[in-house]
């Protein structure tokens, strides 16, 4: 387990991977290679979170059409693009499409960690947000339905004997089925499930 993150890094030149994998590791990051976009964008969903450096030209899926799907996935991943001499416009361009920033080529590895450090600590809380969320939404999805109406009626402030009425089942029903939302949902409190509800997006102002 590395400490300071996993880098994914995107070149079809052989050497200039070699050399970021080495400069990379040597740094502390978790590296991963890949020698053209189509496979990192295939590989992405079972991916840890990460930063992407990748060239910005490359054959097949450039580095552009790269930040283009990553955008359209609205991926969390930071993105810092590579760029050769005289590719200012393909940068500016980049940035437009949310890159994090670009380095052009030859760089200086300090620069490089500092840049990739930084783009890691900018959008950790936002993609470790964007994973609670996805996690409670699917403990919202693994209720029944019956179970998903009593969380309903819990958390619109109604007693059991209430939500009882209204479904016409037995309070003591209602209690089992209460039992069963606060523990898939992982919740030891109402206050709590609450919480939860709000997240998943169940409570609209």
């Amino acid at each position: 387990m590395t400490t300071k993150g996993h880098i994914y890094v995107i070149d079809d030149d052989a050497a200039m991977r070699d050399s970021l994998n080495f400069l990379l590791d040597s740094a502390g990051f978790g590296v991963t290679l890949f020698d053209n976009a189509q496979s990192f964008i295939d590989a992405l969903p079972g991916l840890a979170f990460g930063c992407v450096v990748s060239d910005v030209r490359m054959p097949g899926l450039d580095g552009i059409e790269l930040l283009k799907r990553m955008k359209a996935q609205q991926s969390p991943f930071p993105i810092l693009i590579m760029t050769g001499h005289g590719d200012v416009p393909l940068a500016v361009e980049a940035m437009k499409l949310g890159a994090v920033d670009f380095l052009e080529k030859p760089f200086e590895d300090d620069r490089l960690t500092t840049m990739i450090e930084s783009a890691i600590r900018q959008a950790e809380p936002a993609a470790k947000s964007d994973a609670v969320t996805q996690d409670i939404a699917a403990r919202v999805a693994s209720l029944s339905p019956r179970e998903r109406q009593v969380m309903e009626g819990l958390i619109a402030g109604l007693s059991n004997k209430l939500i009882a009425r209204e479904y016409d089942i037995s309070p003591r029903t209602i209690e089992v089925y209460r039992a069963n939302v606060m523990t898939k949902m992982q919740a030891n409190s109402l206050s709590e499930l609450v919480r939860l509800a709000m997240r998943a997006g169940m409570l609209n102002d």
